[in-house]
């Protein structure tokens, strides 16, 4: 809907019924429980008993057991949070997307941004790939345009889910700050954005996306203008702009403010920020081999690949970013402040499903406006913060390891034909594999919807359980037999699916502990103790950050370790098999992906054979 095209008079009626699709998509789900502060603490000791020793561990208690006595600090805080559920949409969500993102001082690429590389396209050469990002735009455009007049509401499990995260992931952008960052919506102002930044050999243009009536560019108008775009960004000794937005947080913050003093500068900058969407026209993924190729692709649309290759083409800050490739790679990176994995899920699914159907108008044959170059002034400070950013992106990206693998036995249909949760079966294959490699169990943290309720983001799944901590000590015991084994099996998958249930009812740990914390810190209090304690640091170091991104499509998202000692996996279960990511720190010599990727894949084999005996 492009407002400046309506008549007076439209633009209120339409907003109404904006304003009325996001009321009952509201009213429709629950706001977000607090959960009571004796079962957290409970499922929070709980939690710490197969990482601590038993000394530790009745230390912790004893302080757990301190904070959570009647009338005591944590009923004090337990009650602010609940009056501040009483009070707000949502209770813990904008405090958790100000912790976990605006006020992380961390670089976008690797350490936040997740990317999501796609099944390559059957094309090779800048002709169909033009051709292509043509058809993307056009799909993209088709579905915010189902955002804006009929998105149906989603259910997980029955529930329905909240919807307010769609029309937030176009013309958003993330704006740097000297302590904390913050979230630009301008899709909601009086002259919505109508244009889509595309950036070819790092040199940026402003592509109006609507019709002067407002209607959408047809798919050969789109590739007219992406023609012209080529036939201006031939690659010259432009300085690569993007590189600045992958910098440290405060480092950019400064930066920003520098280059936003030159009024040529604001005007490009607030240009890229307010347009729907980026489209990042890449050169192609340097291909060593067909088995190296998966790794190569994730990676390149995760950080672009180097500043000699594509990492000029990228604005980190962007909430969508779509990288198309030469090549036939392609993808989709965002910022997830604002945007999150199931959304954008749908999103390519719709992407995916248009792109089979033919273009469905002719293009009227009107003149069209030549695509705007965005320009930029370049003094020698500016230079100086572009060579530094170039020198440490190359470092951040050198240190990343990425394995990306198709794993090919079985898929969720197996763990389904022995009743069983595939994502609870995967995840104690992962805590098995990394014993394996490392000869302990680690904390781990798996990533849940909370969109069952009002405004809900994520919440985080923890793991080992007690259950999963014995089936990984029995698994290699040659003194334990099949039968001891596959039931301790089946204990310790039954015991994540009932934590996953616990999370998804609103009852997770991580979230409630965040806001006893951040409370205490509002109402002027120390930090509690529980939070200074050793476990707490110990059972929140996560060595292992997973997601499972379900999709309908050959498809796998790439993020990297929160931790410099971790990994980071993703994976991507289909019915007869899986796609799989792991990252992994160079720097730490104690992590190594391929050698992970190759121990997960032999569990898997061997957890195969454990309910399917061959013998």
């Amino acid at each position: 809907m492009i407002w400046r095209k309506i008549q007076p008079g439209t633009c209120r009626a339409w907003l109404s019924r904006v304003s009325l699709r996001q009321e009952l998509c509201f009213s429709s789900v629950p706001p977000q429980p607090v959960p009571p502060l004796v079962q957290t603490l409970q499922s929070y000791l709980r939690s710490l008993e197969p990482l601590l020793p038993p000394d530790e561990l009745s230390h912790t208690r004893r302080m757990v057991q301190e904070f959570g006595r009647p009338g005591g600090l944590g009923a004090r805080l337990q009650a602010g949070l609940e009056k501040r559920a009483r009070r707000t949409k949502n209770w813990i969500s904008p405090l958790w997307v100000q912790w976990a993102y605006l006020e992380s001082r961390q670089p976008l690429p690797v350490h936040s941004n997740p990317a999501i590389s796609l099944p390559r396209r059957d094309y090779n050469g800048w002709r169909s790939q033009l051709v292509f990002s043509s058809k993307l735009i056009a799909a993209v455009l088709d579905f915010k345009a189902i955002i804006n007049t009929q998105l149906p509401l989603e259910h997980l499990r029955g529930k329905p889910l909240c919807m307010e995260l769609y029309p937030l992931l176009f013309s958003s952008c993330r704006i740097p700050g000297p302590k904390h960052d913050h979230i630009a919506h301008y899709g909601r102002a009086r002259r919505s954005p109508t244009h889509i930044t595309v950036v070819r050999n790092y040199q940026f243009f402003q592509l109006e996306v609507y019709n002067s009536d407002g209607s959408r560019m047809t798919e050969s108008q789109i590739h007219g203008q992406l023609l012209r775009i080529r036939s201006q960004s031939w690659k010259t000794d432009k300085e690569p702009m993007g590189i600045l937005t992958s910098e440290h947080r405060h480092t950019w913050g400064q930066a920003y403010d520098r280059l936003l003093r030159d009024k040529l500068n604001k005007e490009s900058v607030r240009l890229i920020e307010t347009g729907l969407f980026s489209l990042c026209l890449d050169s192609p993924v340097m291909r060593i081999s067909d088995e190296k190729y998966a790794s190569r692709k994730a990676a390149q649309i995760l950080h672009g690949g180097g500043t000699f290759s594509n990492s000029g083409n990228r604005w980190f800050d962007k909430t969508l970013q779509f990288v198309v490739g030469e090549d036939g790679s392609w993808g989709l990176l965002y910022e997830p402040a604002t945007a999150e994995g199931p959304p954008i899920a749908e999103l390519l699914h719709h992407i995916l499903d248009y792109c089979e159907k033919p273009d469905p108008k002719r293009a009227p044959l009107v003149p069209l406006p030549m695509p705007k170059k965005l320009y930029f002034n370049i003094d020698r400070e500016i230079k100086r913060d572009i060579e530094h950013a170039k020198q440490n992106l190359d470092i951040l990206i050198n240190d990343l390891d990425v394995n990306v693998f198709n794993f090919k036995k079985f898929g969720k249909e197996l763990p389904k034909q022995h009743n069983l949760s595939p994502n609870s079966f995967i995840q104690v294959a992962l805590q098995l594999a990394y014993y394996r490699v490392h000869n302990e169990v680690c904390p781990a943290c798996d990533i849940a919807s909370q969109r069952m309720f009002k405004g809900g983001r994520t919440e985080y799944i923890r793991s080992p359980t007690n259950q999963t901590l014995k089936f990984i000590q029995a698994f290699d015991d040659p003194s334990v037999s099949h039968e001891a084994k596959l039931q301790l099996f089946r204990e310790a998958v039954d015991a994540y699916t009932a934590l996953t249930h616990q999370v998804l009812n609103g009852h997770g740990i991580d979230n409630h502990l965040l806001g006893l914390k951040l409370q205490a810190i509002e109402e002027g209090l120390s930090i509690p103790k529980i939070f200074m304690d050793t476990a707490y640091g110990l059972a929140t170091h996560w060595k292992l950050r997973t997601g499972q991104v379900p999709a309908n499509t050959d498809s796998v998202m790439c993020f990297g370790p929160l931790v410099p000692d971790g990994y980071a996996i993703c994976y991507n279960p289909q019915a007869d098999h899986v796609h799989f990511s792991i990252t992994a720190f160079n720097c730490c010599e104690e992590t190594h992906a391929e050698t992970l990727a190759l121990t997960l894949k032999d569990t898997l084999c061997q957890l195969q054979e454990l309910l399917q005996p061959t013998v």
